[in-house]
């Protein structure tokens, strides 16, 4: 019985080869009763699956088939920071278990604590649609969880060991400009204007901190009795030691407000539903709580449409290639192509 809208049967070209994988979980997990694999179908990226051995329940989590950018998916570290952040900030679930040998299903994979709760994705569940108490409630949780994963004190976590924070706005622009060329079909829009002009205004860095790099609703799960409290925050592969407007920079332009064009909402939360706070309100609760300066926050914002243009390129990539056959990755080149003008659009303005 599937009592978990959020699991599916597995999916034909994504199933693990159980041959060697049960057996090496049986070993290094102490598991008993037998083994049930589900998977978690709302990721468009790294492949996520719910292991069952009786009553015990894990996720393991490993990257998506087929070539991947340099430094992209990476168990590895997914498992750095999750083996040691669950002790410091308790939306982070425990990793138990990483496996770096590729004789196993193929690839590096983390076996995860199994949270529970229901994600969020295109839009509200219906029964809070037109409910502004609720999406203002929902939107005060998830920037307190925001400033709250900024605040986190990288030493006695063991976690300052996983980037160099001089010089990272520079980087991640140079990364994602590489990755955005190496991810180009033919059908690619030019975003060598974009990127000059991101080279050009690069701004100072000032704190640094744990940097998720993929904080959005959809990689969070929701307390299922009361949907504006956040159980788990997911998807930690991306996880850095860095500048955390990056982080906020990613929350705007994944933020469309009501007044946007709609087809922002196509690659956006819902936050243009009424009761979510307009970008610079965001912007606002974001310094009060954290203290930090949001002067620069523009050139974060338009980096991070950028950026996320090129993680849809990679996918729709992938699908170009029949690396996939997911059927909702084939508008994510057009897509990809529309965030690129949008970004340009906002760097003249």
């Amino acid at each position: 019985m599937n009592d978990d809208p959020e699991v599916i049967d597995v999916r034909s070209e994504e199933r693990l080869d159980l041959a060697l994988l049960e057996p090496y979980l049986r070993e290094h997990l102490s598991v008993e009763g037998p083994l049930e694999v589900r998977q978690f179908g709302g990721g468009h990226a790294n492949l996520t699956y719910l292991l069952r051995f009786g009553n015990a329940e894990y996720v393991l989590r490993r990257p998506p088939l087929g070539p991947v950018a340099p430094h992209a998916h990476d168990m590895r570290r997914e498992h750095a920071v999750l083996s040691k952040l669950y002790r410091y900030y308790p939306l982070a679930p425990r990793a138990y278990l990483l496996c770096t040998d590729p004789h196993v299903i193929g690839a590096d994979f983390v076996v995860e604590e199994r949270k529970h709760g229901v994600a969020i994705r295109r839009d509200l569940p219906e029964r809070f649609h037109g409910d502004s108490t609720f999406a203002a409630r929902l939107s005060e949780t998830f920037v307190r969880a925001l400033a709250d994963l900024h605040g986190v004190d990288v030493a006695p976590a063991g976690l300052s060991g996983l980037g160099k924070p001089e010089g990272y706005v520079a980087r991640q622009l140079d990364g994602w400009a590489q990755r955005w060329d190496a991810a180009r079909t033919s059908k690619s829009v030019d975003a060598a204007s974009l990127v000059q002009w991101l080279r050009e205004a690069l701004p100072p860095s000032q704190a640094a901190t744990l940097v998720h790099n993929d904080f959005k609703l959809d990689n969070m799960l929701l307390d299922r009795e009361e949907p504006a409290r956040i159980t788990a925050v997911l998807d930690w592969d991306m996880c850095t030691y860095g500048d955390p407007l990056m982080d906020l920079g990613y929350v705007l332009a994944l933020w469309p407000e009501a007044q946007d064009p709609p087809a922002f909402r196509a690659w956006g939360m819902p936050s243009w539903r009424d009761g979510f706070p307009a970008r610079a309100q965001l912007v606002a609760r974001y310094a009060e709580l954290t203290g930090f300066d949001v002067s620069h926050v523009r050139w974060y914002h338009i980096f991070n449409i950028f950026r996320f243009a090129a993680i849809l390129q990679q996918i729709y990539k992938r699908y170009d290639a029949a690396q996939t056959h997911d059927a909702r990755f084939a508008p994510f080149g057009d897509q990809a192509n529309g965030l690129i003008g949008v970004a340009t659009f906002l760097s003249r303005g």
